[in-house]
């Protein structure tokens, strides 16, 4: 109980220089609450209870936070080992201090398997708390880091797995909130957990080679220091080595062994401010020579998480590399504590935040946006992860506003970080005033900017190359939207068709009986139920027996249906099978395939008579007299091997007012050739016209239709 004492004076003295009178007592009060609890509870080092969360809200003192973070720190454990309820931290704390209580025990009881398949439905929660309250997710993560830094105290196995999760989790939300000195330490005891024979090496190698290196450190401290000085700079320096995790990381990242690893040693100058960071910079770059492209201004571009430091690489005495941070007071207290730093929680207008916590507070905003387009945990995890482990790339809007998105990331990405709107619209875009292809990667410094059109619409195509998880979630709802609006539409086609079968009609079915089978199928709507049978998960003909047995209705058996007229212009909800290409003209019929509508295919398709034994899943299909679009289909040319007939077939086709999707060529004995053509046909006489015209050609011998997916 002692240390525990200790401990809780050494907090009161760590936050009385920003906290009031008042927070002081209630900090003491939350105290005694919380020992009374833990009363007879142990940890596994064999401490009172009450140890660890005085030892979390000294961490968090730390950082500043305020004093109903500091209570609830206090009190992190007592909802899931104690019997004190919610109410109670409530009536005696106020609901703030029991939300944040209650936030973060519902965070204890997260256990992740792995960066794959981190239990991901946990994973979301914790993040979506994290939007509503970043408080809470602090408090987990000092929660976390006095863990760690007790961890010898637990069993192998979950000692591995608490490590494992650290690296995977929770130190990249560090990072992403600006934490940099926890970011790191989390790092170094993961790693010195999760490989303890390798930490230890490499341990040993850095403490030998501080002993053999420390003239040459003191060397270059004392240049940089006289340095400055002669440049009249007021200047802070300090020489510190590199975290052994940071070490072993190079390491495996370049192969390169220990001995190679030749800048252990990092540089930071600490300056009073901007100007004096650009002017020590100047100056270091006479006394030793940079690295040529090693150079990065964070300072004008900073970090997505807020981190402002000029970086530069030297070469100093005895070729050694030397790393080198200069930054202000200012800054240095953002990169070490980021957006913990004083957090106006109080404050709901961003105006009033600074510029870390507008990124955060806008970081934090886009978690609810992509849980609101995502459609399940999984995919919400997918786009986060994203974000959670960036490496930044930065452009420049039309007006010269600073993006930052992670490598990799194309003008849709840039698009959809815009406003979503203009990411849904976008039909082209400008990469410094010249148009490029959208899946182009974008560079540093690119000015881009976005052509958008009224009435366009996202491009499944543009899931395969699109970096960021904004954009990912916005293109896979939109397209979702689209294809539940088309599913409905032919769902009631469908629904339509089989209650005439039953001598019934669509519009005799009322609300009532619609309301009663939305209740009893289990669905949340009339649209979801319509929009299942587009898609195949439900048959038209056992709902419409539904609604008919709901109305006492007796059906008529063996009226002829109405046959669907298929337009063409159904979009995802109508497809035509790749297996035998149908085009208007031919003799269809319709296969209701699950989860993916009505297939459409010829009826003399090979693969479609072997899926006749389900007559309730085929139904029939007719073309409208008009159709609105163009179909694929394949033919094979067999032409006289000769200098230019590839030439001139194309040419034939083009007149024939057809486009060419694909082409490929075999030869038959060197006299012939095959030639395979994809191309774009309105309807089955115009492939026959196309067809007579290609005969015309003298070296022509034969022409044919194919009907499979390969065109063979």
């Amino acid at each position: 109980m002692t240390a525990a004492v200790a401990s809780l004076e050494g907090l009161k003295q760590s936050v009385a220089a920003y906290l009031k009178p008042g927070d002081l007592s209630r900090l003491e009060e939350a105290y005694r609450f919380s020992d009374a609890a833990h009363q007879g509870q142990y940890r596994k080092s064999g401490e009172p209870y009450i140890s660890h969360p005085v030892a979390v809200a000294e961490i968090l003192s730390e950082w500043q936070l305020d004093a109903q973070t500091l209570v609830a720190a206090l009190l992190h454990d007592v909802l899931e080992d104690t019997t004190v309820s919610k109410e109670d931290i409530s009536a005696r704390f106020g609901k703030p201090v029991s939300e944040l209580v209650d936030g973060v025990s519902k965070l204890d009881r997260i256990e992740f398997q792995n960066a794959q398949d981190a239990q991901a439905e946990n994973f979301r929660k914790m993040l979506l708390a994290m939007a509503r309250d970043v408080r809470v997710i602090l408090i987990k993560l000092a929660d976390r880091l006095h863990n760690m830094r007790t961890l010898d105290a637990v069993g192998m196995h979950k000692r591995h797995r608490v490590a494992r999760e650290t690296i995977e989790i929770y130190a990249p939300i560090a990072n992403r909130l600006g934490l940099d000195g926890l970011y790191r330490e989390l790092l170094e005891l993961a790693f010195r957990h999760l490989h303890p024979l390798r930490f230890r090496v490499l341990a040993k190698a850095v403490k030998s080679a501080r002993g053999n290196r420390r003239e040459v450190v003191n060397k270059i401290l004392e240049g940089i220091r006289a340095r400055l000085k002669e440049a009249g700079i007021e200047a802070t320096v300090s020489g510190r080595e590199k975290h052994i995790f940071s070490i072993y990381k190079k390491m495996v990242e370049k192969h390169l062994s220990f001995s190679e690893v030749l800048d252990i040693y990092g540089f930071r100058v600490i300056v009073k401010d901007v100007p004096a960071c650009y002017l020590a910079l100047g100056a270091l770059h006479s006394l030793y020579k940079p690295v040529p492209g090693k150079f990065k201004d964070y300072i004008a571009i900073p970090k997505a998480n807020g981190y402002q430091s000029l970086h530069t690489a030297l070469i100093g005495p005895h070729g050694i590399p030397v790393e080198v941070q200069i930054r202000t007071r200012e800054m240095n207290r953002v990169a070490e504590t980021g957006v913990a730093s004083h957090w106006l929680y109080k404050e709901d207008d961003p105006a009033t935040l600074s510029e870390v916590q507008s990124r955060t507070h806008k970081w934090l905003q886009s978690l609810i946006e992509i849980q609101n387009a995502s459609g399940d945990s999984t995919e919400f995890l997918e786009h986060v992860k994203v974000d959670l482990f960036p490496d930044e790339v930065y452009v420049f809007t039309p007006q010269g506003k600073i993006m930052s998105l992670p490598r990799g990331a194309t003008p849709v990405d840039f698009a959809y970080a815009v406003h979503t709107d203009i990411g849904n619209r976008c039909v082209a875009a400008k990469v410094n005033y010249e148009l490029v292809p959208l899946r182009t990667e974008l560079r540093n410094g690119d000015r881009v900017e976005i052509v958008t059109a009224a009435h366009a619409h996202p491009n499944p195509a543009w899931l395969s190359y699109v970096k960021t998880g904004k954009a990912r979630s916005q293109i896979r709802h939109f397209l979702k939207t689209m294809q539940f609006e088309e599913s409905t539409a032919l769902g009631e086609r469908l629904l339509g068709q089989a209650l005439r079968h039953l001598d019934a009609d669509t519009l005799n079915i009322t609300s009532e009986r619609w309301e009663k089978l939305v209740r009893e199928s289990g669905a949340k709507s009339r649209e979801e139920i319509l929009a299942d049978i587009g898609l195949g998960k439900r048959l038209a003909a056992i709902v419409a027996r539904q609604l008919l047995a709901l109305a006492d209705h007796a059906p008529a058996e063996g009226k002829a249906a109405g046959s669907i007229v298929i337009r063409g212009s159904e979009g995802m909800a109508v497809q035509f099978a790749k297996c035998c290409r149908p085009i208007p003209g031919d003799p269809i019929i319709g296969f209701i395939k699950k989860g993916q509508g009505l297939m459409i295919h010829t009826h003399d398709c090979p693969t479609a008579l072997k899926a006749r034994s389900d007559p309730d899943k085929w139904i029939e299909v007719d073309w409208a007299s008009e159709t609105e679009r163009t179909f694929g289909v394949g033919i094979r040319v067999v032409a006289a091997n000769q200098r230019g007939v590839l030439a001139k077939v194309a040419a034939s086709i083009a007149d024939a007012g057809s486009n060419i999707d694909n082409v490929s060529m075999d030869d038959e004995q060197g006299v012939y050739t095959a030639m395979y053509f994809t191309i774009e046909v309105r309807n089955r006489l115009h492939l026959a016209r196309l067809m007579k015209t290609l005969r015309r050609i003298p070296e022509v011998i034969r022409i044919t239709r194919l009907k499979d997916q390969t065109g063979r």
